[in-house]
């Protein structure tokens, strides 16, 4: 508990550095309002990380008075964690931490706020079922992948996911109900948030493929969209530095295209072998996508997700150079999220072929969708 009077003008400091939120990791408590009656007023402490007085927490003969009005010495806390590092804990407080703690949440402060008006983005969260319920990251989680080169537009995401629903994709009606549920979902709930001039939008999605290649079809005429991606190791939706180990991407042609439908294979994430596309698309002519090693971690960085959409644009054009325009083109994917939606967003109406989409349920693959040339 603090002794001394702290100068105003170093609380006004101290609250503009702190952004009026608790600073103990974790917390982040808005300081200026009552959690239960939301009633306006001060809530918060100015806490001192070296005492004020020599007998008190982390205090020093000659340092306490020396720091007692300095606002590097300082921390903004609401009730419980000021009474857990002077009272409850002090023994697990020491000022090493508490200056990491105080340092580590300025820093934010400064990075979030400083961010220019122009970098607002809308947060999209949709998710399906992929033979159990699916787990969408928190508002909370997709915001923090967002920064620092974007920050939320609004207190709350957009969500296309058909709440509640416990239909799994090996269902005959599944795919009929998932894919009208989000074709109205988008062009009610999400077209009109978009619509403004310069508007930006952050994707977070977990979904069967299928249905990541529509949700890309149906994002791919707004202008500016960001796809993110969940890695599970280490489990996070941000993107990791442009300077992570990458495998290249691989295309292979088929050796003497024949008079069989052509098959795009996307065995990025997993491999896909001959026989099994074979199974349900006889004499099938295959373009293969594929890395060294497919993996289902392999996406890590936004260079990737670039160089996906680029090669993935030429060969559609290549595809269709070989195989005419009258299509479909069969899609089986083994992909990540990102590259999945990408892959629809990259799209372009009345020039490409139609598509015709598979899933794999029960150790086959099935036709479950199509995307027409519009």
């Amino acid at each position: 508990m603090s002794h001394t009077s702290v100068p105003e003008h170093v609380r006004y400091r101290l609250w503009g550095r702190a952004g009026g939120r608790c600073q103990y990791p974790g917390c982040n408590r808005p300081l200026w309002a009552d959690d239960v009656t939301k009633a306006e007023f001060n809530v918060a402490y100015v806490a001192h990380i070296v005492a004020d007085k020599p007998g008190g927490p982390r205090g020093d003969p000659i340092r306490s008075p020396q720091l007692a009005g300095e606002l590097s010495n300082l921390m903004l806390l609401c009730d419980a964690h000021h009474r857990l590092i002077d009272k409850g804990d002090p023994d697990g407080h020491p000022e090493e931490r508490l200056l990491l703690m105080k340092g580590e949440h300025e820093d934010r402060i400064v990075r979030v706020t400083g961010v220019a008006r122009e970098r607002r983005s809308d947060v999209l969260l949709y998710g399906a079922n992929i033979g159990e319920k699916v787990k969408l990251p928190t508002f909370r989680q997709a915001a923090e992948a967002m920064l620092p080169e974007w920050y939320p537009a609004r207190d709350r995401a957009a969500e296309l996911s058909l709440v509640n629903s416990w239909k799994k994709d090996s269902e005959k009606d599944y795919w009929a109900i998932e894919e009208e549920n989000l074709r109205r979902g988008f062009h009610s709930e999400l077209r009109p948030l978009v619509r403004a001039p310069g508007s930006h939008l952050s994707v977070f999605a977990v979904a069967p493929q299928p249905l990541l290649v529509l949700l890309g079809r149906l994002l791919g005429d707004l202008p500016e969209v960001e796809v993110y991606q969940l890695h599970r190791e280490p489990t996070t939706w941000n993107w990791l530095s442009d300077t992570a180990q990458q495998q290249t991407l691989l295309v292979e042609e088929p050796s003497a295209p024949a008079d069989g439908p052509p098959a795009l294979v996307l065995s990025l994430s997993g491999s896909i072998a001959k026989d099994r596309i074979e199974a349900v698309l006889p004499r099938a002519n295959m373009w293969r996508v594929t890395i060294g090693v497919p993996n289902n971690d392999y996406l890590k960085t936004r260079v990737q997700l670039r160089e996906f959409r680029e090669r993935l644009r030429l060969l559609l054009d290549r595809i269709k150079l070989v195989h005419g325009s009258a299509g479909p083109l069969h899609v089986f994917p083994a992909a990540p999220v990102a590259a999945c939606v990408e892959l629809g967003r990259i799209i372009m109406p009345k020039a490409d072929l139609p598509m015709r989409l598979y899933d794999e349920s029960e150790g086959r693959f099935h036709h479950v969708m199509d995307l027409p040339a519009d």
